[in-house]
């Protein structure tokens, strides 16, 4: 079966007009790509190359080992922080109610969600974000990039504490799912996140039977350890502002319930074009 050049071209036509343009493509302004300080000058070509664009396209800030221990060291097992800063960021501001959209490239223990939950907690609420290395990383030094880079292009500097919150956020979220799975880890995490104001005035006992029955509602068990490292998480959150926290959170949970809505969008194309062609097949296939 031959299907004529015309009715393939226009099936072509209507697929790509309906991509979406993407979010990557915006205003060298509103846009800095953030590189690990020792990135040797091939590598730094490849980071390049995975944010795909030229160097010169956006404003260029580089982030130090120093810089990325301010916030991992106590946190973070000196082997994991390494010696040498390495991850590198694309990040692009969004306007307002664009929500968050992040993608990751050699990165083996932060999940594209864990990202997205500990910026929403530093108050980071629209922008695109790739992180990349030329190597497998861990991942968790990103985080200082994203900062470097919002301070850059707003000119406002981001609380320290939120800063502090969100790094030890994506720590403690990432350890957990190591024992209960990434998806459950970000689920118990964002439960409480949403009752903070409640926790805060429960003594540890409190919050420990509280931490015991949203992980029983997740259908996860957790080790006495994980207990503790949450009990220390919630009170760190805790002095984060927590009016402002919440409505971020709200402005999340309505991104993903978009991106939800657009992937089932997505499918249902598919389906159209597959029957499209499906249908032209049989088309010929009766001209014949």
């Amino acid at each position: 079966m031959k299907i004529k050049k015309g009715v393939l071209g226009l099936a072509l036509l209507m697929f790509v007009s309906s991509l979406p343009v993407s979010a990557l493509a915006a205003d060298g302004e509103n846009a800095r790509v953030v590189l690990g300080a020792d990135l040797d000058a091939s590598q730094i070509t490849e980071m390049y190359s995975d944010f795909g664009l030229a160097r010169g396209d956006v404003g260029e800030l580089f982030v130090t080992n120093k810089e990325e221990r301010k916030y991992l060291s106590g946190l973070v097992p000196d082997e994991r922080i390494g010696h040498n800063a390495i991850s590198s960021i694309y990040f692009v501001l969004e306007d307002e109610g664009e929500g968050l959209s992040v993608s990751t490239n050699n990165i083996n223990w932060c999940t594209e969600d864990m990202y997205k939950n500990a910026l929403t907690t530093a108050g980071i609420s629209d922008a695109t974000i790739v992180v990349s290395a030329p190597f497998h990383v861990s991942g968790t030094a990103a985080l200082t990039g994203v900062y470097k880079a919002y301070s850059d292009i707003t000119g406002i500097p981001l609380s320290d504490i939120n800063k502090l919150a969100a790094t030890e956020e994506l720590v403690v979220t990432g350890e957990l799912a190591e024992v209960i799975g990434s998806e459950e880890a970000v689920a118990v995490i964002n439960e409480l996140k949403k009752i903070l104001d409640e926790t805060k005035d429960m003594t540890d006992a409190e919050l420990r039977e509280q931490i015991v029955y949203i992980a029983d509602v997740q259908n996860v068990v957790l080790t006495e350890d994980n207990i503790q490292q949450i009990i220390g998480l919630c009170r760190t959150l805790e002095k984060v502002d927590l009016n402002e926290l919440q409505s971020r959170l709200i402005g999340l949970s309505n991104t993903m319930a978009k991106v939800q809505n657009a992937g089932e969008n997505v499918s249902n194309f598919f389906e159209s074009v597959r029957n499209f062609f499906i249908n032209i097949g049989s088309f010929f296939s009766k001209k014949n």
